[in-house]
């Protein structure tokens, strides 16, 4: 797995394409790491610091991610480096998306990732800039459809990501409308800790959970999770956190999902950050879900969690592990000998499934369909790494050899 690790890694990427806005000091690069049939797709994210490094770390996991997901295509990222709370900021995905529109057309396909919505600002910029839907450049060079087949398609696709969830059973609130893109990352995660149990023996509910980050993903998989009976113990968030040993009801972590101040959790009794970040990695928990930025989790954060009886993680975050290599990194592997890690490639697919599911012919538009799509996406990753290690460690080893098989 190593070697095809190291030979994946230092692959050079295909295309690398770089921006300078001709207004702010705004940067931007899209880095594909192949166009592995015919096309390649990846999120564009915003932050102040990003560079060229990371947008190529993300395209590379990104591939990884589309031979569980699909479509069997190449990864690709999108990156600006600009500060997403500057009020510019529309201004720059504006001339940015333009200036990409091409790339849209022909080969590659984009979406929402990091301080860029989906929903409010990639679907409605790039449609400004003559794109038909930010995943066009996929059904064109992937697809290749009739130009009828496309229009079906891209409609369905249209309407399937911002459909407004109208079964209770997935939406914290159906007055509220949540859309299927605001809640799949998050249920992925929570499905991957349910099918992990399913598969390798054991039961979700019951299970203590720690949850770190609250924003669309993590306050999502605490809800997820919490409905199957899990006891969600602890979540640290930038603002700070909380910690309940006894496991907080469902009716108190939907109260938390739907008090969140957009991405931050919000609660009168909050611990503050410098406390809770001290606490929280020694309470008692069997799940993990590190839902917050990338490359935060230390080693001594994770051995305390170990030696607390941690059972599996649940990545909600890509590369949540503070290593500085793209993949496979020191902290990484000592996890994954140590306790049941699910890969953020695993755990984290659901809107890249959702695209996939809904570029397909004709599918169902129902949210048990759409949902049960991304479950049983999940289920079948965590099944073929059973049926090659029944081991409760190396998951994450055995998911990746089995990913970098299909793609070198």
């Amino acid at each position: 797995m190593k070697e095809l690790l190291k030979k994946y890694e230092n692959k050079e990427p295909e295309i690398v394409f770089n921006w300078k806005d001709s207004e702010t000091d705004a940067e931007g690069w899209v880095v594909i790491n192949s166009l592995r049939g015919g096309a390649a797709g990846g999120g564009t994210r915003m932050r102040k610091g990003l560079d060229m490094n990371e947008v190529l770390s993300l395209a590379k996991t990104m591939e990884i991610k589309f031979t569980v997901s699909g479509p069997a295509i190449g990864g690709a990222k999108s990156g600006i480096n600009f500060d997403p709370k500057d009020p510019r900021k529309k201004g720059v995905l504006e001339r940015w998306y333009k200036a990409v529109s091409p790339l849209l057309k022909s080969y590659y396909g984009t979406g929402g990732d990091l301080n860029v919505d989906e929903i409010h600002e990639v679907i409605p910029i790039t449609e400004e800039s003559g794109v038909w839907h930010p995943q066009e450049g996929v059904f064109n060079g992937h697809f290749k459809p009739t130009e009828a087949d496309k229009i079906n398609r891209i409609g369905q696709l249209r309407q399937g990501v911002i459909k407004v969830i109208e079964n209770p059973t997935y939406s914290p609130n159906v007055s509220r409308k949540y859309t299927i893109a605001d809640m799949i990352t998050g249920f992925g995660v929570a499905e991957a800790v349910k099918q992990y149990y399913n598969v390798y023996g054991g039961n979700v509910e019951g299970k203590r959970a720690v949850i770190q980050g609250f924003g669309n993903v993590g306050a999502a998989a605490a809800f997820y999770l919490s409905q199957m009976g899990a006891k969600v113990v602890g979540i640290i968030d930038i603002a700070g956190g909380l910690i309940n040993e006894e496991g907080f009801t469902f009716e108190e972590i939907t109260e938390l999902f739907l008090a969140k101040n957009g991405n931050t959790l919000k609660a009168d009794n909050l611990i503050p950050f410098d406390v809770i970040n001290e606490k929280i990695w020694s309470i008692k928990t069997e799940i993990f879900a590190p839902c917050a930025a990338s490359r935060l989790i230390t080693i001594n954060q994770i051995d305390e969690m170990i030696d607390s009886g941690l059972e599996v993680i649940s990545c909600g975050a890509n590369v949540p592990f503070a290593d500085k290599e793209i993949f496979f990194g020191p902290i990484m592997e000592h996890t994954d000998y140590r306790v049941s890690l699910i890969p953020d490639f695993i755990s984290n697919c659901g809107m890249a499934r959702v695209f996939a599911y809904f570029m397909e012919r004709r599918v169902q538009m129902t949210d048990e369909a759409i949902f049960n799509d991304t479950s049983n996406t999940i289920r079948e990753a965590i099944e073929k790494i059973y049926n090659k290690n029944k081991s409760k460690t190396e998951i994450s080893a055995t998911a990746f050899e089995i990913a970098l098989n299909q793609l070198i």
